[in-house]
């Protein structure tokens, strides 16, 4: 009987009540993926709206780029670096780094002189322009998140990171040169000369 159903005229009739759950089940999988590829690009809109705002506040009160608050944060906190040593610590390329200092230069924020024992080496310092930006700064966004960061399991952390590194490459960023701060636009803008 089975055969005979199948051929017969009416096999749209017998294979209708078993494929409607199936295709509501497929519109709601469609809808539900939909959704969550939505608020995922909500949740990175939101992400890159808090550094954009963050951004402003910072230049609004210091005149400087997250980036070069970075570095100077960096220079403040060590004795004597060279810009390979600054590059390093900041994990960004040398000619970045470079260009970064070249502004923070023009602005008085920064001095290069040679060392004392190797005059092959040149060794970056902090202004006194410098440290008066550094304490009328605004705490880093980021610190907020290093810290909550820190308190998860690593799992978690292992997860996020897993997740995030997927995300980059999805949107092909992953070669981008990019230092650990949140921060918008090139890393190297002369838009605060």
């Amino acid at each position: 009987m089975l055969a005979r159903k199948l051929n017969s005229n009416h096999h749209s009739d017998w294979c209708e009540p078993s494929s409607a759950p199936y295709n509501s089940a497929l519109t709601r999988h469609s809808e539900s993926a939909m959704n969550r590829y939505e608020d995922v690009l909500v949740a990175l809109r939101r992400i890159i709206r808090a550094t954009d705002l963050y951004s402003k506040k910072l230049n609004k009160t210091t005149g400087l780029t997250a980036p070069q608050l970075l570095i100077l944060q960096t220079l403040n906190h060590n004795d004597e670096l060279t810009l390979g040593e600054v590059a390093r610590k900041v994990n960004l390329s040398q000619a970045t780094v470079t260009t970064i200092i070249d502004r923070l230069e023009k602005r008085d924020f920064v001095k290069r002189e040679r060392g004392s024992s190797d005059k092959r080496k040149v060794y970056v310092y902090l202004t006194d322009a410098a440290h008066k930006a550094l304490l009328e700064a605004p705490k880093p966004l980021q610190d907020s998140f290093v810290q909550q960061f820190q308190d998860l399991h690593d799992w978690e952390q292992t997860h996020i990171l897993s997740a995030l590194e997927r995300v980059a490459y999805m949107m092909d960023a992953q070669h981008i040169d990019a230092s650990p701060v949140l921060d918008v636009g090139a890393l190297d803008r002369s838009d605060l000369l």
